[in-house]
């Protein structure tokens, strides 16, 4: 068997693997002094998925997301875009989404938003410092289900949150679990140099587009939301509008 027979096999086997819902969190300091940059870590060499890739923080989103009380209501519009191009067999909400991917934040980084409040059950982070996960300025930028291949499959969101609105020292990650490694800045023009997973280059592409769109000004969210649907072993590509 050749090597392209034997990759084709595999991603037919895999191809009807479970998705599960996920979210990630792309941080930009627009003011960081090597240049708009973005928080990322790398995965240990042993993990199932994507081993040893620089990725941003997130995860699969847990049940509980869907309880947890944020402390403020995602923008309408964004609400309506997460919700849109629903996945059958899937009952995520948008609020869960943004949960998971600030929960993600603070387990993965330590990192907080700045809003002062009742942090939701669990929540150990937040109920320490006394703030609450605040969704409300977050924009979202990407959408990608992993293609057959992977041993683990996941339709993923990627929200944006400007590091402005992060809670205390934005290079403190004492309170990090050990799920990522080498937590850092990186500014935009150097992350391609890192070991990326492809659609996480595609990512920094849009993230460059919306700061470059934003000039001085604020950031703004994108006229429609890019989604690489590779749910079959046809891939398709839409934006969500």
């Amino acid at each position: 068997m050749s090597a392209g027979t034997g990759t084709l096999a595999r991603d037919r086997e895999t191809a009807d693997l479970p998705i599960r819902d996920a979210a990630s969190i792309v941080v930009l300091d627009r003011n960081a002094a090597g240049g708009p940059s973005v928080l990322m870590g790398q995965r240990g060499a042993a993990a199932a998925f994507m081993p040893s890739k620089y990725v941003f923080p997130g995860g699969a989103v847990d049940a509980a997301d869907a309880q947890a009380r944020l402390a403020g209501e995602l923008p309408r519009r964004m609400s309506a875009l997460l919700a849109a191009e629903p996945r059958p067999g899937s009952t995520v909400s948008p609020l869960a989404l943004a949960a998971a991917a600030l929960r993600e934040l603070a387990e993965e980084t330590g990192l907080l938003t700045d809003t002062p409040g009742a942090a939701p059950a669990g929540w150990d982070h937040y109920a320490g410092a006394g703030m609450a996960p605040d969704p409300t300025a977050m924009i979202y930028l990407f959408r990608a289900i992993t293609p057959p291949g992977p041993p683990r499959r996941f339709d993923a969101r990627f929200l944006l949150l400007d590091a402005e609105r992060l809670h205390g020292d934005r290079n403190d990650f004492s309170a990090a679990c050990d799920e990522l490694s080498h937590l850092h800045w990186v500014p935009l023009t150097q992350a391609r140099a890192l070991d990326l997973p492809f659609i996480t280059e595609v990512v920094l592409a849009e993230v460059a587009g919306l700061v470059a769109a934003a000039g001085e000004g604020p950031l703004a969210p994108p006229g429609s939301v890019p989604f690489f649907d590779n749910r079959q072993m046809t891939p398709r590509f839409i934006r969500i509008t």
